[in-house]
């Protein structure tokens, strides 16, 4: 194997080196698979060649190890790894090269290369166009909701501390944990804390705290983050909780709030024990800046299909 010749045989290595890229064929090839991952179809296309041929020609440039191949379905799918090469043979290739660029064969080669990646990006493109009126759904289908959350949690920075405020079950401080530092979560009810440390498991970064958000079992300035997700309405006085919140943020931190909008469901505030018929973005910000939080942000999300509460908002606040 070419990487793992001993001093003795490096003119055996550089004759094999030399006879591989005497061919043709061989060096047609290396140019397209430098470019691009190629399969035999693809490749007997552009360079318009039988499969025997190539396939040929293929053993011979994957027993040098000039190229590797990897499995996708029934193909093998072929491409030239330039920095694995040993570094007299990746020279020797260079050199081949550059003296192969304006040679017309190599020039027709690009040419249908290119045409070939053009129609498979054509064909991408063709199935998007069909499938965007339904697109959601059958990702949905296809490979649920969860890599979403996912990819936005991996946005976190890796060290972080995060306060999960009225957490529940723990799940939100579940999925925290593979992203961040630490979590703290917090809750006041020994019902949803024993749920909370069976989904926690083993996990050693999620510390469950039992407490009251109006007095939070956590030190100043700890937390870079603090969620509370579903848990104003369920305060008669929301102040003090996010004047907690204010005091357990380092500077620069941030509190994220996921509540409802302002309704007129008695019937729902009842059956779920909450205090409040949602509460009024004015009023938030009002309390926001009582706290000492600034750079304020509200929005209204869109209620996802099925769902049968009240509409929700997102609003956030950094700590100056």
């Amino acid at each position: 194997m070419i990487n793992q010749l001993d001093p003795s045989s490096k003119p055996d290595a550089l004759l094999s080196w030399m006879d591989c890229l005497a061919d043709a064929t061989r060096v047609r090839l290396l140019r397209l698979l430098e470019r691009h991952e190629l399969g035999v179809a693809e490749l007997c296309d552009v360079l318009q060649l039988p499969q025997s041929t190539v396939s040929r020609h293929l053993k011979v440039l994957l027993d040098q190890q000039w190229v590797r191949s990897r499995r996708q379905g029934t193909n093998h799918l072929y491409r030239t790894l330039l920095d694995e090469l040993e570094p007299a043979a990746r020279r020797l290739w260079i050199l081949a090269r550059e003296q192969t660029a304006q040679w017309a064969t190599a020039r027709q080669d690009e040419l249908r290369l290119e045409e070939l990646l053009r129609q498979k990006q054509s064909d991408t493109q063709a199935f998007f166009a069909g499938a965007a009126a339904r697109w959601d759904r059958m990702r949905d289908e296809l490979y649920g909701q969860g890599f979403s959350r996912a990819a936005m949690l991996a946005l976190l920075p890796a060290d972080w501390i995060v306060a999960d405020l009225g957490c529940g079950t723990g799940k939100i401080a579940a999925d925290l944990a593979g992203c961040v530092k630490q979590v703290i979560a917090v809750d006041n009810s020994p019902a949803m804390l024993k749920a909370a440390k069976r989904r926690i498991g083993d996990l050693t970064n999620v510390d469950l705290r039992k407490g009251d958000l109006e007095a939070l079992p956590i030190e100043d300035g700890a937390c870079d983050a603090a969620l509370l997700l579903l848990a104003l309405t369920y305060v008669s006085e929301p102040l003090p909780v996010i004047r907690e919140t204010a005091r357990i943020l380092k500077p620069g931190g941030r509190a994220v709030i996921v509540d409802l909008l302002p309704h007129d469901r008695e019937d729902f505030r009842v059956e779920m024990g909450q205090q409040r018929l949602g509460i009024d973005a004015g009023e938030l910000a009002k309390m926001f800046e009582e706290a000492g939080l600034s750079r304020i942000t509200h929005r209204s999300l869109a209620p996802e299909t099925g769902v049968k509460g009240p509409a929700l908002f997102l609003a956030s606040a950094m700590k100056s």
